[in-house]
């Protein structure tokens, strides 16, 4: 059996022998009539007309003087047949000795159906239109090294239609939120990457350096804080799909770079934007999917009708008797440690329950859920809805938040307080702390109107959606160890 390598100086030889031959294997320039897709869905119509295919090679079979193959362009598969006597001695045997699994093929042809019904083109002329060095894996499927799958993704997507399924799917859900928002009056815009000062969520961020400033800058953990600048330049609607970077850990639900809807609705509260958010989500299920129902895992989630509303202070007593308004840091802090949960240094009491919460309350959570009235200081940029909670709320689904919203806080001497409670945390050694923005608060000091926010991770959206087992799965290119 040859080797990968001998396969590969094989093809080489054979790119080389077709260049002395004055047949560059890459030419500029194709011809194509129709794409397969549009060929098999009217097929009856194409007989005994003359058309031109092109695609890769996926199977060759040679049954003497006649040779199958199934090729594949972006639309479709369909099977080729090539006779001997139809394109004669020379060219028959130039396609049999210079074409591989993998090559890209143009051909010319009439279709017809064999005497199983096939719908094949039966070729009268072809030409290489790219030659493949490397051979494909036979066995793409059986490989156990699902990282590999990651690294090398356009052998995924080749064997793979599930996989190629899913980030259609992520397409068509991004298209149609960008539809539902502009639909609804709200303008898509974009907001700076690079920051000298990272802000808008609790997150450890990445730090680079610009050498035309001699500026350490750092990749934005959200657009929050330019977005709501807008908002006080006069914009009532706004939103940003892009990249997000975080410099936390990796699992099922983080990767270092993802991607974030992030809108702001001004004259609009937290109760106005949970109406909003469930008319959105259903309306991109039902034009994405054909139905507001799902299955994730083992469960199968509905998100149609009003979805259900629980306080996050009434789910931390139901599932850890913790009684929120009643205890104090220290004794919270206790009560984590004898549940087993590791407090980040300089964590503060509302960061403290989030914690308990997150291992022992959100887990509980399956069907499409407002978690609201989250404890003051978790969200230092929601509003106040009494001196306790906020005027927020989660949409926690199987377990995971897909979205944070909440109502905005737009005083800007109570930001500045909570900006100072923040870096006070940060100094004790809680890196995820909010770091100071005083440019945004000059922002605030001009006045920004009442103002609703909301954040949707994408990528945990279409992973659930898709029923796929982590962010990578719905990731084209995530970020991986070297193999070194």
């Amino acid at each position: 059996m040859s080797t990968s390598e001998e396969i590969r100086q094989n093809r080489v030889e054979k790119r080389e022998k077709l260049k002395k031959l004055g047949l560059y294997p890459y030419p500029i320039s194709i011809q194509r009539t129709h794409e397969i897709e549009t060929i098999l869905n009217d097929f009856d119509n194409f007989l005994e007309k003359e058309i031109i295919l092109v695609g890769r090679i996926k199977t060759m079979r040679t049954h003497g003087a006649l040779t199958f193959f199934d090729f594949e362009d972006g639309t479709g598969k369909m099977q080729a047949m090539f006779a001997k006597d139809r394109l004669g001695e020379n060219n028959y045997q130039f396609f049999l000795n210079n074409f591989d699994i993998g090559d890209f093929i143009e051909v010319k042809g009439f279709v017809f159906k064999t005497k199983r019904n096939e719908k094949t083109l039966e070729g009268k002329d072809f030409k290489m239109i790219s030659k493949s060095l490397r051979p494909l894996p036979e066995k793409w499927h059986g490989l156990k090294d699902i990282e590999e799958r990651y690294r090398k993704r356009y052998l995924d997507l080749i064997f793979s239609p599930e996989t190629k399924k899913k980030f259609e799917i992520r397409s068509k859900t991004v298209k149609e939120i960008r539809n539902f928002l502009d639909n609804n009056g709200f303008l898509e815009v974009e907001t700076p990457i690079l920051q000298t000062i990272y802000g808008g969520a609790r997150a450890k961020p990445f730090k680079t350096h610009i050498n035309a400033f001699d500026l350490d800058v750092f990749l934005r953990i959200s657009p929050e804080l330019y977005l709501k600048r807008l908002i006080v330049g006069g914009f009532e609607k706004v939103y940003e799909i892009g990249k997000c970077f975080r410099n936390e850990g990796v699992d099922k639900f983080h990767n270092p770079d993802f991607t974030m809807l992030e809108f702001y609705w001004a004259y609009a509260d937290y109760k106005e934007l949970m109406k909003l958010t469930e008319k959105m989500i259903q309306q991109v299920l039902k034009n994405v999917l054909g139905s507001t129902t799902i299955n994730y895992g083992e469960n199968e989630v509905d998100f149609s009708g009003q979805w259900e509303r629980i306080e996050f202070f009434s789910l931390l007593e139901k599932y850890t008797d913790i009684k929120y308004e009643e205890i104090n840091k220290e004794s919270l802090l206790n009560k984590a440690k004898e549940l087993g949960i590791d407090i980040q240094k300089g964590a503060d009491k509302a960061n403290i329950a989030d914690e308990i919460y997150k291992k022992y309350c959100r887990p509980k959570i399956i069907q499409p859920t407002f978690v609201t009235h989250h404890p003051y200081g978790f969200q230092p940029l929601a509003k106040n809805l009494d001196e306790n909670k906020l005027a927020s709320f989660q949409v926690i689904v199987c377990g995971a938040e897909i979205i944070n919203a909440f109502s905005e806080l737009n005083d800007p001497v109570e930001q500045e307080k909570r900006f100072k409670e923040q870096e006070k945390m940060f100094k004790g050694g809680f890196e995820e702390a909010q770091r100071s923005d005083e440019e945004f608060v000059e922002a605030l000091e001009y006045g920004m109107p009442p103002a609703a926010g909301f954040g949707l991770g994408i990528d945990r959206f279409v992973l659930m959606i898709t029923n796929s087992n982590s962010l990578r799965e719905v990731i084209l290119f995530p970020l991986m160890k070297t193999k070194e």
